[in-house]
């Protein structure tokens, strides 16, 4: 069993912000993999099932709001009695440019509060990451408006490369591992003009 979770806010106020880059990753692999989602009550998430490269793989969208991830995460790493080593976390990442993807083994949460959250529930960083870059206006630190923000229209031919690309590196990770999925796909997304 493997475990891709995507973070983000749930509620139409949310859809298509910036904060939500990891829902929005998530709802990409599983319309690509025609599976539907569920509300799962008992881990506090919309959860789809496929099968992938031989594996059994669970999407995962936390309802909990992004600061309580952690909650949903730890419930199902318990339940299914899964090694961090299957799990994956895609997170929206303010300090990595628009346009830039990152996955690494394990880090600091860099003061992500989702990941916060989850270092918390399933006391570790030992778990991958993959980060989607959204920039920041003008290096601002207090960037709350912008996050919650959603996407500009000029902004949309980049995100749709962006959450192809990382789209790819999971299914490469679930493939060939995680030190693959990093050389191959993290760094900077072109848009061919």
């Amino acid at each position: 069993m493997y475990l891709i979770v995507g973070l983000g806010n749930p509620g139409a106020e949310y859809a298509k912000t910036r904060h939500n880059a990891g829902f929005l990753l998530v709802e990409k692999l599983a319309a690509q993999w025609k599976a539907g989602w569920n509300k799962e009550r008992k881990f506090k998430a919309l959860m789809a099932k496929s099968e992938r490269s031989g594996k059994r793989v669970l999407l995962c969208q936390p309802q909990t709001f992004m600061n309580l991830s952690g909650e949903t995460v730890g419930e199902l790493t318990g339940f299914y009695h899964l090694p961090l080593t299957q799990l994956i976390v895609a997170v929206d990442d303010a300090d990595l440019p628009f346009g830039e993807i990152r996955l690494r083994p394990s880090g600091s949460s860099g003061g992500h509060h989702g990941l916060e959250s989850i270092e918390q529930h399933v006391s570790s960083r030992e778990f991958a990451r993959l980060r989607i870059g959204i920039g920041r206006k003008d290096s601002v630190r207090q960037i709350s408006n912008y996050v919650l923000g959603k996407f500009e229209a000029s902004e949309t031919i980049l995100l749709e490369k962006v959450l192809e690309r990382a789209s790819s590196q999971v299914e490469c990770w679930l493939q060939f591992g995680l030190q693959k999925a990093m050389s191959q796909f993290n760094g900077a997304v072109e848009v061919v003009k």
